[in-house]
């Protein structure tokens, strides 16, 4: 692929993601004459991509399944968006499902190309995920720059706007050595030293603008409690948490397989299991309870929870009323 030109990897991009393009068309996106595309299209046959043409008023070309599969082409966050997507995938669920995701993975990236599979590897190395979470949106760029930070143990600078504090909605720059990304309760959080303040730190993502490398490598520290994704959470307990405690009848695999390690899970002798669960968002609770399909029993729980589960209990009676 080395002599391969810009414009011909842009073809092969639009002609991996639309079933048929129409001549014209392609060659408008491609700002090229139709004599030029022909010639295009030629150059990927040689290279062994199945171009299928049709001719007349009506033709165009599409790109034919079959055969071996063709070196992947992607920008960087569609790159980020497959890491992101199949090691959720793989962490939030088990069984079958998980080790498919996991193959999947290992295979998007071993046929990307080597820039983009540095930075592929980076986040997926950088990141650890949680069951359930569904991070807001974030940047492609932000992920990459700090996972990128991250393996390269660079100190990293950004904007950041607090929440709370002396200056609540004021974005401030933080210089940080970076740790961990991890997503809990449905956010992206950065684990960090932070500089300037001579201790550790979580930021949410979806506050923090334009990081960026400064050249300058740190050794890195152990986190407290060895565990990123606990710190985060541990953070988010002094503000509101809700701990409670439930019996399950089903067997261990079969809870674990559903809740993983969302919950502290304990077999019984009488085959089931008792969850000892932490968490900042009742809805959350009553999601994974429900997702466990089978019996719950409440041992201690908040009112919240409690509150919430009926809530939902009503709603969704309500609706299975007006079926036919």
């Amino acid at each position: 692929m080395a002599n391969t030109s810009a414009r011909t990897l842009r073809l092969l991009s639009l002609l991996q993601t639309h079933r048929f393009w129409p001549g014209t068309e392609l060659a408008g996106r491609l700002e090229v004459s139709m004599r030029t595309l022909r010639r295009d299209i030629d150059r990927l046959r040689e290279l062994g991509y199945p171009v299928h043409s049709n001719r007349g008023v009506e033709g165009g070309y599409q790109l034919a399944p079959g055969g071996s599969m063709p070196p992947l082409v992607v920008d960087e966050e569609e790159a980020i968006a497959m890491v992101v997507a199949l090691g959720g995938t793989a962490s939030a669920f088990g069984g079958a499902l998980s080790e498919a995701s996991l193959s999947a993975l290992a295979k998007v990236v071993q046929v990307l190309p080597g820039r983009l599979r540095r930075r592929a590897e980076s986040l997926r190395a950088a990141t650890v995920d949680a069951p359930f979470s569904q991070a807001p949106e974030v940047e492609a760029g932000v992920l990459a720059t700090l996972a990128q930070a991250i393996r390269d143990q660079e100190r990293v600078r950004f904007g950041y706007t607090a929440r709370g504090g002396s200056a609540p909605g004021e974005e401030l720059r933080r210089h940080v050595e970076p740790h961990r990304m991890v997503t809990v309760g449905r956010r992206w959080y950065l684990v960090g030293y932070d500089l300037d303040r001579q201790d550790w730190r979580s930021f949410r993502l979806d506050r923090l603008a334009e990081p960026a490398g400064t050249k300058a490598i740190f050794r890195p520290r152990d986190v407290p409690g060895g565990d990123a994704a606990a710190y985060v959470r541990a953070g988010l307990s002094r503000g509101e948490s809700l701990r409670l405690t439930v019996s399950v009848a089903a067997p261990r695999p079969h809870v674990e397989r559903r809740i993983g390690p969302w919950a502290t899970i304990v077999a019984e002798e009488d085959g089931g299991c008792r969850l000892e669960i932490e968490a900042t968002d009742p809805r959350w609770v009553a999601f994974g309870l429900a997702y466990l399909e089978a019996p719950v029993t409440l041992v201690d729980a908040p009112e919240s929870v409690v509150r919430t589960l009926r809530e939902w209990s009503q709603r969704l009676g309500e609706t299975a009323a007006t079926a036919g």
